[in-house]
């Protein structure tokens, strides 16, 4: 009795000791999957503060949350369901759903640029728009979509060799931490005018630093606006790039890379970096035309629709006037005949 005792706790041991192996492989594949996908979590980071600029100081930690909570659905209903199917039964259709994504981003950051140039709300929304936050959040969650299905694909491509199981597990890790990592950071971000305004009550150096913080926030803000417009040109512009390669369309690619070599060669020791900026560079203003070429097509659809609605509204005034018109004769007969 008491030998199958030990025996059975030598192998409930031996289970331990291999479930806590399984985790930390787990754990390590984790790691390196998101350390492959931290430019996607970077650009996420940046481009989430946008949708909480300009609100009231209560509203921006619950807006952030619901996004949050919006991009964790994304992650665990949506997409990790869909890439692990996907994966498993049709591959081939990942690169294309993927693009649409990455076009998808070119618009938005194409539509981000339009709007500061030409001094108008790309959307075409007002003031009004742009404090409902049912808007917001939904603008952010669709965004969120794509930045999240990139990260997701990435972490795929680096553990596409395990098991499905595994697969699974690695997944789901990548996705709560880079959730929790980058909407913890971008509530950081948001707040860091309050945490100024209440260290600036204090006396000494502390105060300065709060007020120098206060001041900082708008620059911030500012300066978030601009990285996460270019991170969705950037993001969304290399989407396209490699997918249209690996779907065959090998000119462009081979372009950038060519020269994306050139310039490694040519600069020595900083090499890796800038070859990396020149793709970048490339990869943004691939985005910037493609998402431009998409605001003419829906920006000429849009107003093809208005002009054809615009007869209909047109006719609608003229057929309630001719009654009117017909009336007049009658009321000016009456007074003929009265004096007859």
């Amino acid at each position: 009795m008491a030998g199958g005792l030990v025996a059975l706790l030598d192998d409930v041991a031996v289970l331990a000791r291999a479930a806590a192996a399984s985790i930390d492989d787990i754990g390590a594949a984790a790691a390196k999957a998101g350390t492959k996908a931290a430019g996607v979590v970077i650009d996420d980071a940046a481009v989430t503060p946008q949708y909480v600029r300009n609100l009231a100081a209560e509203r921006e930690v619950p807006i952030i949350r619901r996004i949050a909570v919006g991009s964790l659905r994304n992650k665990f209903l949506i997409i990790l369901p869909a890439i692990l199917l996907l994966s498993q039964f049709v591959p081939w259709l990942l690169t294309p759903i993927l693009m649409l994504g990455g076009l998808y981003l070119c618009f938005e950051g194409a539509e981000k640029v339009w709007a500061k140039v030409a001094h108008h709300d790309a959307h075409g929304h007002g003031d009004e728009a742009a404090k409902d936050e049912k808007t917001l959040v939904s603008g952010a969650v669709r965004t969120d979509l794509i930045l999240s299905a990139e990260i997701m694909v990435i972490t795929l491509n680096e553990v596409i060799d395990e098991p499905f199981w595994s697969r699974l597990a690695i997944l789901a890790v990548v996705a709560l931490v880079m959730t929790v990592v980058v909407y913890g950071a971008v509530a950081l971000i948001v707040k860091m005018d309050d945490a100024g305004l209440r260290l600036a009550q204090l006396s000494g150096a502390i105060a300065g630093f709060g007020r120098g913080l206060v001041k900082a926030m708008p620059i911030v803000l500012t300066a978030l606006t601009i990285i996460g417009t270019a991170a969705m040109l950037w993001v969304g512009g290399h989407i396209l790039l490699v997918g249209s390669d690996e779907l065959g369309l090998h000119f462009l690619y081979g372009a950038v890379h060519h020269v994306e070599e050139a310039a490694h060669d040519a600069t020595g020791p900083l090499g890796g970096l800038v070859g990396w900026l020149v793709n970048t560079m490339f990869s943004a203003i691939l985005g910037l035309i493609a998402g431009a070429l998409v605001i003419v097509v829906v920006t000429s659809i849009a107003s093809r629709r208005k002009k054809s609605a615009e007869p209909e509204k047109s006719a609608e005034p003229e057929r309630s006037a001719e009654p009117d018109k017909a009336a007049e004769p009658e009321t000016s007969a009456a007074p003929g005949k009265t004096e007859a």
